[in-house]
This record gives structure tokens, sequence and C-alpha cells, in this order.
């Protein structure tokens, strides 16, 4: 514990000293989505090869670094680019990250991702807030000893996503034009998608979106006191019956889409949460 807890003081420590400001609100980018960091103004970009204990993302769509600086006056640091359990990482390391943006003074997290579609009343292109979770990768970021300087040894996870910002962003998605879908998360490990038997069996025990990332981040955020908006990017019907072929490269044109709109509901929040 002791160890991990060095680790992260180091990473902190030496982003800190590349920050002309300590972040307020962080930003995590998933597929096709880390175009946004590149909107931060005054800032600095770190490649995470150059950071203390961080991995390095592998996957197509991810810059593999942060940038840290201004969004819309707010001070923010965004990872552009996230790592992954099917990476071959542990979940101690997939959220490491987000320990590092506590340490900072990060207060809220904005987590975003591309995901596949449960609910039949969604469609492609659509922008989905999380409302809540389930967690099917078959493990838990907070196994092994617990971090005490963060968090209890038994967090509540209740409230995992934050009510009011919930509320923020819906209202926000109105004035933009736009109406803004609103459901849960099913996590899986992958890498592979997943069978139609699969996707209805998620559909049936509640999902209306599934992807393969955000829980882990959102756990730890969770536990760190650290309030969280997720905002999936439908890029796909993920429905069991109608299934067809989908590749990554499908995923990351339809990101690519929406990525306007998920740019601009973004840069209105980042300013008042």
């Amino acid at each position: 514990m002791e160890d991990k807890l060095t680790k992260i003081a180091e990473a902190a420590s030496y982003i800190a000293e590349r920050l002309k400001c300590a972040p307020r609100v962080g930003l995590i980018l998933g597929s096709g989505l880390g175009v946004l960091a590149d909107e931060i103004e005054e800032g600095v970009r770190i490649s995470y090869e150059e950071i203390p204990h961080f991995p390095v993302s592998t996957v197509a769509g991810h810059a593999g670094r942060l940038a840290a600086g201004t969004l819309n006056g707010t001070p923010v640091i965004a990872m552009q680019g996230r790592f992954h359990f099917y990476e071959g990482y542990s979940m101690s390391e997939v959220t490491f990250p987000v320990y590092v943006m506590k340490k900072l003074g990060v207060e809220t997290l904005i987590v975003t991702n591309a995901a596949g579609a449960l609910n039949p009343a969604f469609a492609p292109g659509d922008l989905m807030l999380i409302s809540d979770h389930i967690n099917m990768t078959g493990d838990h970021p907070l196994i092994g000893p617990n971090l005490e300087e963060f968090g209890p040894r038994f967090p509540d996870m209740s409230k995992a996503y934050a009510g009011e910002l919930l509320e923020m962003a819906q209202a926000k998605a109105g004035e933009l034009g736009f109406k803004a879908q609103t459901g849960v998360y099913c996590a899986i490990s992958g890498p592979a998608y997943m069978t139609p038997a699969e996707l209805i069996m998620l559909r049936r025990v509640g999902g209306d979106a599934v992807g393969m990332s955000t829980v882990p981040e959102v756990i730890v955020a969770s536990h760190a006191g650290i309030r969280v908006l997720g905002i999936s990017c439908i890029t796909d019907m993920a429905l069991g019956e109608e299934l067809e072929p989908l590749a990554h490269e499908q995923v990351m044109e339809v990101a690519n889409r929406t990525r306007p709109r998920l740019l601009s509901l973004v840069k209105s929040l980042v300013t008042e949460v």
C-alpha cells in the first residue's frame, strides 16, 4: 500500500511541477473523443511515457498524453486516451491516474466513452448521460489493501454519478438544441465484442449501453470523493436480436461524427461544475 501511495505522490509531483494552475476538473476522453483536449488553452502536454509509474495507452484513437490548462476559463486536466483492462493492465493500473488527479486537486471528473446501445430507443450518434452502472468486468479496482488516505474500505456507491451534474448536463443539452439520453452503462472486460445472447442478457438485467471502460475509473473516483459525470457516445446498436458485425473503425467513425455535440456539451459544463 505504501508503495502505491509513493507512486501516486511521485506521479502527481512530476505533473504539478509542469502545471501553470491546479486543475479543478478532470476529463477522461474515450475512443475518438480525445480531440477535446486540443481545445485546452494556456496549457501543457505531457506524454504518458514521461510520467513516473503511468501505464501507456495502446489503443487506436487514444493519443496517450495528459493535457492541462484552462477550458472556457476553468482549470482542467485531461487524459487524451485511457487505459483498459483488456490491454493487460491490472485494475489498479487502469485507475492509477484517477488517484493522481485527486492528489492534484481535482474535485469533479467528467468521463466519456464510446458505447453500444442496448436500449432500442437509442440511435447511433446519441449522447447518453450515465445515471448508474453495472460492473460485468469480473474484477474490481479496490481489491487489495485500502488507500485510507483517499477513502474508506467500503465506499458507498449509491450516488457514484452525481445527480446534480446529471441534471445540469440534461439542461445544457436542451440549451444546445438536442436531447441527451439517460441510462445505465454496463462495463465488460473485452476485447471481443459480445455475442447476441450476452447482449440480450445485459439488456434484461437493466443495461442501456455497453462498453469496455469507465466503471473502474468511476469506482475509484467515488472512493476518493470526486464527483462524477459520465457521458457515453452511442456508436452502434448492440441489440442481440438484430446484431450485425462490428469493427473498431466503425466505432471511431461514429464517435468522430458525434464529437462536435459532445465538445459543445462538455465545454458548456466545465464552467459550472
